[in-house]
């Protein structure tokens, strides 16, 4: 069996019996702040509906946060929040989607193991560089 990734959006959307979901409960479903809910609304990724002065979250909201935290936890930009978000709520066929979605997930992936990269060779540079201080300090 193949596990659907969350960025990948939701296989069928069951609505009949979903609740809104007030601002409190959606941070507390996904454990995140008010803050952040915000920002995501303020960004237009998320669309609450206002009745008064409160904000209540639907199964699409619902959706969206999920494809929202697993692409910030693989470090996308909003940019490419907003890209996948619109891809996976599309028309276009599924299977193509995924195939854009692997796309996407593989640019990604390039660019982190070259920062790693990066980052490993930083690394061996500031521990060859404690090393001399360390023998320049017990030398003294």
């Amino acid at each position: 069996m193949v596990v659907l990734p969350d960025i990948a959006g939701p296989v069928m959307e069951d609505v009949s019996e979903a609740q809104p979901l007030a601002i409190s409960e959606m941070s507390e479903l996904f454990d995140v702040t008010l803050r952040t809910l915000r920002f995501y609304e303020e960004k237009g990724l998320l669309n609450p509906v206002r009745r008064g002065a409160r904000r209540f979250y639907g199964t699409q909201d619902v959706s969206r946060m999920r494809i929202i935290l697993q692409a910030k936890k693989i470090g996308l930009t909003l940019v490419e929040i907003r890209r996948v978000i619109k891809l996976v709520e599309s028309d276009t066929p599924r299977q193509k989607q995924f195939t854009e979605l692997r796309d996407i997930c593989e640019s990604q992936q390039k660019m982190l193991r070259e920062q790693k990269t990066m980052l490993d060779e930083q690394v061996a540079e500031v521990d060859n560089v404690l090393s001399s201080l360390n023998q320049l300090v017990a030398a003294s």
